[in-house]
């Protein structure tokens, strides 16, 4: 019988849950220096697993027998996606230009391919950890990897419950993408003091960042107005109809594929056998499509931020199923993300350099495939504050990408191993 926690009922977890993302959220974007230099190197993300998973392995509370993760994962997950990618405005993203649109994309593309690549050089070097890397099927927390970066949390958590990576294992990769994705940053904005240099290396023409920066000054946005009764009940509707219709979808299509099951196992089309893909897929693209309609406006009334509040306490439910009395550390993991780093890097510079691109859409093309909506706009202003919106955009393209390029990545790596 498993141990009684001293905490069962969900109504009070989730309150303590509630509280303790408050208290992160506060102090992550407090301006006292302290604070500010303990979020530096502790990502608010991981808080957000580890908190939770303490509580569970102290016995306060317990992830196994708590319904809120069945509730965050197939409602609030789904709801998030499509508010997420609904906001994507596809159409000022392509008027960046074709260089600065495919340095980014050679970024993705050298995710996708990169995690395969890292894996199968790390396995062929230690005989050791191809072996570990079999028993353990490391490919499942990696591929999260994939989704952190390319699409961001959402897309990461999303990943893991499609391929079933452990808690143990999945509180390492968050470590691992942590230390790797931060050291990543602070590389790119010490570049941007010698970007004259660099460009001159890639041979680029910086006059088109010149035209970008123009064009986002001569932009004038619409002012934005509180958000009332209506517009909530609006965003709530879009979300959860959205991920309503996902569902609804996905049972249809999983009953369709299921008399093919065998033949689509034998060609490595397993994961498509999976409602909770086809919902995560279906949510996304719904949310693409939602974007070219007056939906996207809804962005300006908090869309955005309801959305990753939504995914944020997802982790924290998911971190209720952690026991840290059984989390070990793999350097191994450590080897593999680093050359992924490293592999993603020289594509982009080789892109970078075919292309004649400036450094800018290098550091900010990267950013905003490995560090989201959160660190892209930061890295872009680094180079002028007019031009925080082109990582804005660009980190948007990757919330789209995200899914189908985590998808991808993870039918690679399940080739290597």
């Amino acid at each position: 019988m498993p141990k009684q926690p001293l905490i069962a009922h969900d109504a009070i977890v989730l309150g303590i849950l509630l509280a303790l993302l408050a208290l992160i959220f506060h102090t992550s974007r407090s301006e006292n220096k302290s604070w500010q230099r303990f979020y530096n190197w502790v990502p608010a993300l991981l808080l957000c697993y580890v908190f939770p998973g303490a509580l569970n392995s102290l016995g306060v509370i317990s992830g196994e027998q708590s319904s809120l993760y069945t509730v965050a994962s197939q409602y609030l997950l789904p709801a998030a996606l499509v508010l997420l990618t609904s906001t994507a405005d596809l159409r000022s993203i392509l008027r960046l230009g074709n260089k600065a649109l495919l340095v980014f994309l050679a970024g993705t593309v050298g995710i996708i391919l990169g995690g395969p690549i890292a894996l199968w050089i790390v396995s062929t070097l230690s005989p050791a950890f191809h072996q570990q890397a079999e028993e353990q099927q490391l490919w499942k927390g990696l591929v999260t990897i994939a989704g952190s970066w390319i699409g961001g949390s959402g897309t990461q958590i999303a990943l893991k419950e499609i391929y079933g990576c452990s808690e143990a294992l999945f509180v390492i990769i968050l470590v691992v993408d942590a230390v790797v994705a931060n050291t990543w940053t602070a590389c790119l904005i010490y570049g941007a003091a010698y970007s004259e240099r660099i460009d001159r290396f890639l041979k680029a023409d910086s006059r088109s960042i010149e035209e970008v920066k123009q064009r986002i000054l001569n932009y004038r946005e619409e002012r934005d107005k509180p958000t009332d009764l209506t517009d909530l009940t609006t965003i709530l509707a879009l979300g959860f109809g959205g991920a309503a219709i996902a569902h609804a979808l996905a049972i249809y299509l999983t009953k369709t594929f299921q008399p093919h099951a065998d033949w689509m196992r034998a060609h490595g089309l397993e994961p498509f056998l999976s409602n909770f893909l086809w919902v995560v897929i279906l949510s996304t693209s719904l949310g693409v499509g939602l974007s070219f309609t007056r939906a996207r406006k809804l962005e300006k009334l908090g869309t955005t931020d309801l959305s990753t509040l939504f995914i944020y306490f997802l982790i924290m439910t998911i971190g209720m199923r952690l026991d840290l009395s059984n989390v070990s550390g793999n350097v191994g993991l450590f080897g593999v993300a680093v050359i992924w780093m490293l592999i993603h890097i020289l594509v982009m510079f080789v892109a970078a350099r075919w292309l004649k691109a400036p450094y800018f859409f290098v550091a900010v093309g990267s950013q905003a495939n490995i560090g989201g909506v959160a660190t892209a706009p930061a890295v872009a202003s680094v180079f002028h504050p007019a031009l925080a919106p082109v990582g804005v955009l660009l980190a948007v393209l990757s919330h789209v990408l995200g899914t189908y390029g985590g998808i991808a990545c993870a039918w690679l790596m399940q080739l290597v191993i």
